[in-house]
């Protein structure tokens, strides 16, 4: 099969849509290797996650970008309405969008499409997005939903969202859950752990939440619970800043715990998996997700988990990860009390990092390639 994907998250985003793109391709690519893969994005940019992904898959994989010097001045645009031409003109036979969104002329390209849904948390959630943002978001993913083919959610609690906001029958969604990358999986040394944790100045027992600091997130329970718990434990926030960070920096102080409270907002990729394993326990009270990346990686990095009810988050933590409500700052200290007690957070660490093994590489390429026959094929019946 030659199949065309969106691809400008995978060129151009590091976080969250940026990772889950790569990771698709990747997975394909490593294990459906026989296909051809083609990511078409607006425009070229030098990316460190990306490039060894081409140096690795180049018999399968291939990156296209505007031909036409009009296209090339307005790559936007071209994302939106040009890309079908070049799918005709490059025989591709299904077309990937993996981030929400498709060419709003898709149809045109004659061949079946999927789009990849992650949240509708601007519908659950309105006062985190800005009204205009909200109203493109809305207008492009609802676009989306009734042009493809089929939908890719990445939760349970996702494609709830859709059937509820956009009407869409059950039957043209598949959840197919993502995993979290493979270099969560190699356990640091302690001299590496030693390095990293100095060279970020982290304390020795620490709670760890990672994401973007923002209101959404919620890690204001987590920084009011840490005046219940024992002094020599200090909570560790590393994500993208927002004015956000100054409201939980008010927070701390008032509660006299603002220097046991850690911000880091740039660690690299290379150190997160130390970063994970030296931790005590691992705490992502958000408000909602489309799914919950971080959980995984805390539960492949042996560290147990306390996160809130109310979304998705259950879907990635499983049973041995402890839940709470998002306003219980009480409820969020005894919690994480429990994860420290040495044989609940024995349980906690062994029985999570089973679950973890459910959301691998391979199983997501199987349940992708066999979503696409199947669009395939019943796009090719119906004509």
């Amino acid at each position: 099969m030659k199949i065309g994907f969106d691809g400008k998250r995978a060129v151009q985003n590091f976080t969250g849509l940026g990772n889950y793109s790569r990771y698709v391709v990747e997975a394909l690519c490593k294990y459906a290797g026989n296909n051809k893969y083609m990511l078409y994005a607006p425009k070229e940019r030098k990316n460190e996650r990306l490039e060894p992904l081409q140096q690795e898959f180049k018999e399968c994989l291939s990156l296209h970008y505007p031909k036409k010097s009009i296209w090339k001045k307005l790559n936007s645009l071209w994302r939106i309405w040009g890309v079908p031409a070049n799918l005709r003109n490059d025989g591709v036979e299904l077309f990937h969008g993996l981030s929400n969104e498709l060419p709003l002329n898709i149809k045109k390209a004659g061949i079946p499409s999927i789009v990849t849904v992650h949240d509708l948390i601007f519908l659950r959630l309105p006062y985190c997005y800005r009204l205009i943002d909200r109203l493109i978001y809305n207008y492009k993913f609802r676009k989306a939903c009734q042009n493809a083919d089929h939908i890719i959610a990445v939760s349970e609690c996702t494609k709830r969202d859709i059937i509820e906001f956009y009407n869409i029958p059950a039957e043209k969604i598949s959840v197919i859950y993502q995993g979290c990358s493979t270099i969560f999986a190699q356990t640091a040394d302690d001299a590496q752990k030693q390095e990293v944790c100095k060279r970020h100045n982290l304390p020795q027992e620490f709670i760890l939440s990672v994401g973007s600091i923002e209101k959404r997130k919620n890690t204001m329970l987590a920084v009011k619970a840490l005046a219940q718990l024992p002094t020599n434990l200090h909570l560790v926030l590393i994500g993208k800043w927002t004015p956000y960070v100054e409201e939980l920096k008010a927070v701390a102080k008032q509660s006299g715990v603002e220097n046991r409270l850690h911000i880091i907002h740039k660690a690299s990729s290379a150190d997160l998996p130390a970063i994970y394993q030296s931790a005590t326990v691992f705490a992502y009270p958000s408000v909602y997700e489309g799914f919950g990346i971080p959980i995984l990686e805390a539960l492949y990095s042996r560290v147990p988990v306390v996160a809130a009810k109310g979304s998705c988050l259950e879907e990635a933590g499983g049973k041995y990860s402890l839940y709470v409500d998002k306003d219980d700052e009480k409820g969020m200290a005894e919690a994480i009390k429990q994860a420290m007690m040495p044989e609940r957070r024995a349980k906690m660490i062994d029985e999570g990092y089973k679950w973890a093994q459910k959301f691998t590489m391979q199983q997501m390429a199987q349940e992708t390639i066999e979503c696409y026959k199947k669009v395939i094929a019943h796009r090719a019946q119906s004509k």
